[in-house]
């Protein structure tokens, strides 16, 4: 059996003959053949490293692509964040300020009900634990609006341009029958011929002379609630008997008449036909309208301010003045 093969090799030179052994023959075969393969599989690892490579390139694009995205959301949450601090911040102040506004109207509050109890009970309301702040604001709101009502009905001010008192209310020593007595009005230092005015709404009971009490011409007033006012040792009335007179209008002129040792007016108030000193009456004006209640503590202020609570004056009288000064001031 022949082991050789031949190889034949034409060129320019001319036909070149190999003679080979066929062991060889299957070695360049096996070589060709492991050139072939390693050139498949080498290309087909280039293949496979490429799309490997493509798929990596792509993940790394949408890592960053999500890095990107994380980034972003992170900053927004960052923002939001930010916002909630600087909005809570804000709003703790906002709370504190609003503890410290509320803790200030609490003490108002606490003041203003501490004020009601006081003018509550000065005016001789009883004060209700259980009614709000504004009903009882109301309340005290609705009786100082009709303080004017009190002070329109119940004497109040200088029945004359105040000069001064001459003899006060009380016991005293009489200038002409010399013996002691109890002095039931005040009697008010006046020139003769001095404007008499009255001091609150009222019907003229008594306006002429006076022998039995030694008053002289003497005018009784009989106004709301029991009161009345006297004003003796007049020189001339100018009113009438069972006629309406307004506060502040002219009723008569001081005088000298009865028993009396001098020009001057004798003011009296009686409630229920209890003389009362006149002095606090004298002084009771809307500026010191609170004063006479501390005063005058026997009078059933209660009851009278409660007759009063569903009555007002739509145009209430000022006070008639009080001093010389304003009286000429008046006139002018």
């Amino acid at each position: 059996m022949d082991n050789h093969f031949t190889v034949i090799i034409d060129d320019h030179k001319g036909t070149t003959h190999f003679n080979l052994h066929k062991f060889v023959k299957k070695i360049i075969i096996y070589i060709i053949i492991f050139i072939f393969s390693t050139l498949f599989l080498g290309a087909g690892a280039i293949l496979y490293l490429n799309h490997t490579v493509n798929e990596i390139m792509l993940k790394k694009e949408e890592i960053i692509l999500n890095k990107k995205k994380i980034e972003h959301s992170y900053n927004e949450l960052l923002q939001i964040n930010n916002d909630l601090i600087e909005n809570f911040n804000y709003s703790k102040e906002a709370i504190e300020l609003q503890e410290e506004t509320l803790a200030q109207k609490r003490m108002e509050v606490d003041e203003l009900s501490s004020s009601l109890n006081a003018i509550e009970t000065l005016i001789g309301i009883a004060p209700d634990k259980n009614a709000s702040i504004e009903d009882r604001i109301n309340v005290a709101q609705l009786n100082t609006e009709h303080k004017a009502t009190l002070l329109q009905f119940i004497p109040n001010g200088s029945p004359i341009v105040y000069n001064g008192i001459t003899s006060k209310y009380g016991y005293r020593i009489h200038p002409l029958l010399q013996r002691k007595e109890f002095h039931k009005g005040t009697d008010m230092k006046a020139k003769m011929n001095t404007p008499v005015y009255a001091t609150a709404d009222g019907m003229v009971e008594w306006a002429s002379t006076h022998k039995k009490s030694g008053y002289g011409k003497l005018i009784i007033m009989q106004h709301n609630y029991g009161f009345k006012s006297y004003f003796g040792h007049l020189n001339k009335i100018v009113v009438k008997s069972k006629q309406f007179v307004r506060k502040g209008e002219l009723i008569g002129y001081t005088g000298n008449t009865g028993r009396s040792s001098g020009p001057h007016l004798h003011y009296e108030i009686r409630y229920f036909y209890q003389t009362i000193n006149p002095y606090w009456f004298i002084k009771w004006t809307v500026e010191n309208y609170d004063e006479i209640f501390n005063q005058t503590t026997k009078l059933p202020w209660n009851s009278i301010i409660r007759g009063t609570t569903d009555i007002k004056v739509p145009h209430p009288t000022k006070t008639v003045p009080l001093t010389y000064e304003q009286e000429k001031a008046k006139g002018n």
